[in-house]
């Protein structure tokens, strides 16, 4: 081998190990801190749903309550109750559902019943659903259970989902039920 052979190799070997040098230096130097300036901070944002609130209450209407209010939070949100409204009536500790409707009757409401004739199956207590042709005790506490789970029925057709409650149960009590 002749000196421009070892001279080149050398100058390769010197270039590969400056090269595997700048590639260790780079990979070793400290990596800066990822700094999130109080713009980036995302706050969480309590879920709300949307309830309506009608009868004796000072504001009724729509109103917006945390997801996990209850129906004494809309109730308020509504302005609160009116001198005249049974409490009583309704549920107040009863879990609430986006688009639930809470109907707050007043004395004149609840004198002998609501003034309709009908049961409201989302006010009513389990001793007036007893009173519903073919409910008994067991059947009308299975309603109030499941419409305080699920916040409500909707439509007379959510009666369904209670067990015990078929088609045929659901026609003999649709006219006498009313959901406000």
């Amino acid at each position: 081998m002749d000196d421009t052979d070892w001279r080149l190799r050398g100058a390769i070997a010197l270039v590969v190990a400056a090269g595997a040098g700048a590639f260790v230096g780079l990979n070793n130097r400290p990596q800066p801190i990822p700094v999130r300036s109080t713009s980036d901070t995302v706050v969480a944002a309590v879920p709300e749903i949307v309830v309506h609130v009608a009868g004796a209450v000072h504001m009724p209407g729509l109103v917006r309550v945390p997801a996990d209010a209850r129906v004494a939070d809309a109730v308020e949100a509504a302005g609160g109750a009116l001198p005249d409204a049974v409490l009583a009536a309704i549920n107040l500790a009863a879990p609430l559902a986006d688009g639930a409707q809470i109907v707050v009757p007043s004395a004149e409401a609840v004198v002998g019943g609501f003034s309709d004739g009908r049961v409201h199956i989302n006010q009513a207590g389990a001793d007036e659903l007893d009173d519903l042709p073919g409910v008994g005790p067991v059947l009308a506490q299975r309603i109030v259970e499941h419409r305080d789970a699920q916040g409500g029925f909707k439509v007379p057709e959510d009666l369904l989902d209670v067990p015990g409650i078929g088609e045929s149960k659901l026609a003999s009590i649709r006219d006498l039920i009313a959901i406000p």
